[in-house]
């Protein structure tokens, strides 16, 4: 099966620019030029090629200028790429500085988080093909020890509802349809499906939320409650669901007995300790970096922690014998399942894969290793686009 096989019948595929380096709308627009030729033409060289932006506030803003946005439409129509999935979670700098907590701000209890939602739509809209549905991964609410109080949790629900009336209204005055999709994330706010579930039919399916997006568009409460449904959704990222020792089908079922659409199909892969002792620190070390945060998510004794980062989890290793595994949110290339002194989370994506092709999980698949500039070096051996394409390939080959 190849790429153009994929497409139409099993869902949109494409890998996250998020991959790149680059703030600005010249920055994310000279990295198309330069890898999508290379990429596509590798897998995909006729037909339509899909596109999964990375768009920071700073880039979207730029985006925004109708000389920009049509110099882009053009740029699209030339090369035969559309564009069906935007990540809207990192808003600022996301490469070369420190990112670690800060990538979750703006959080959802601010209401400059709802406005880059917003925008990010609104532009979007112009570039979405006809008879597309778009969609957008953001944040899971904010970052876990940020949400102290219960009116957090209720400011949240109220930017989430704001940004549907947003949508809709949207939609009803370009015809375009645009979903958002909320991304659990270790270590925060929304980080198991169990959670998410609890968030989705507590707050944002709730009889609260019906009635303020009924008053927001002067609707019926059965408009308004089929509208969050259809709008509000879940970023499903198969590397974050394992590393959270989430069972695949168990989750999915539960989300699909909950009536919470997945929007998205993240596919990435983290990594995997069976037997963690001292000497694990050694072998770990490469993978500590001063940008992102690496959360790991420990079983002992058939307890589950946590912690917010690499070097806290490392910290605590003592020689006591006991049997641990740990689990570590560093995305790695898919197509790796054995990694030496340890594996990573590929069994998971092709647990999920291959229910997909029984029943399509989502129509949205995106491939997300945006660690590659902080990877150790042996697995950076090759160019990114030749990663890229073996990364896509591989799926491919999943779903073949």
């Amino acid at each position: 099966m190849h790429l153009k096989e994929t497409i139409g019948t099993i869902g949109h595929l494409c890998y996250c620019s998020n991959i790149h380096p680059g703030e600005s709308w010249q920055d994310v627009r000279a990295n198309l030029t330069r890898y999508i030729p290379e990429i596509r033409q590798a897998l995909h060289p006729d037909g339509d090629f899909g596109l999964g932006l990375r768009l920071s506030a700073a880039a979207v803003n730029d985006l925004a200028s109708p000389e920009v946005l049509a110099e882009f439409k053009a740029f699209l129509a030339e090369s035969n790429s559309y564009v069906f999935t935007i990540n809207g979670f990192p808003y600022g700098p996301f490469h070369g500085t420190r990112v670690k907590e800060d990538v979750y701000l703006p959080d959802w209890k601010d209401t400059e988080r709802l406005r880059y939602s917003n925008q990010l739509a609104d532009v979007f809209s112009e570039f979405l093909p006809d008879g597309q549905v778009g969609s957008i991964s953001t944040v899971p609410g904010a970052f876990k020890t940020s949400v102290e109080k219960t009116d957090d949790v209720t400011i949240m629900a109220k930017y989430f509802v704001q940004h549907v009336a947003h949508l809709v209204r949207l939609e009803r005055k370009t015809g375009k349809s645009i979903i958002l999709a909320i991304e659990p994330e270790p270590c925060c706010f929304l980080e198991t499906v169990d959670e998410s579930i609890d968030f989705f039919h507590n707050h944002l399916y709730s009889q609260a939320a019906v009635k303020q997006l009924g008053n927001e568009l002067s609707t019926s409460a059965t408009d308004a409650e089929q509208l969050l449904h259809k709008h509000l959704t879940l970023c499903l990222d198969l590397c974050h669901a394992a590393v959270e020792f989430e069972d695949c089908n168990t989750c999915i079922d539960a989300l699909d007995k909950a009536e919470i659409e997945i929007g998205k199909l993240q596919i990435s892969a983290g990594l995997l300790l069976p037997e963690v002792n001292k000497d694990s620190a050694r072998v770990l070390e490469p993978y500590i970096d001063k940008v992102y945060l690496h959360q790991v998510i420990e079983k002992k004794d058939g307890v589950i922690n946590r912690y917010k980062d690499l070097p806290d989890a490392l910290e605590t290793l003592e020689e006591d014998g006991a049997s641990r595994e740990w689990r570590v949110h560093f995305h790695v290339p898919i197509f790796h399942k054995d990694l030496g002194n340890f594996s990573s989370t590929q069994f998971f994506i092709s647990e999920a894969l291959a229910r997909h092709k029984v029943k399509p999980i989502s129509e949205h698949l995106e491939v997300e290793t945006y660690t590659w500039n902080v990877l150790p070096p042996e697995l950076r051996n090759i160019s990114v686009e030749e990663a890229i394409t073996r990364e896509l390939e591989w799926v491919v080959h999943e779903l073949s």
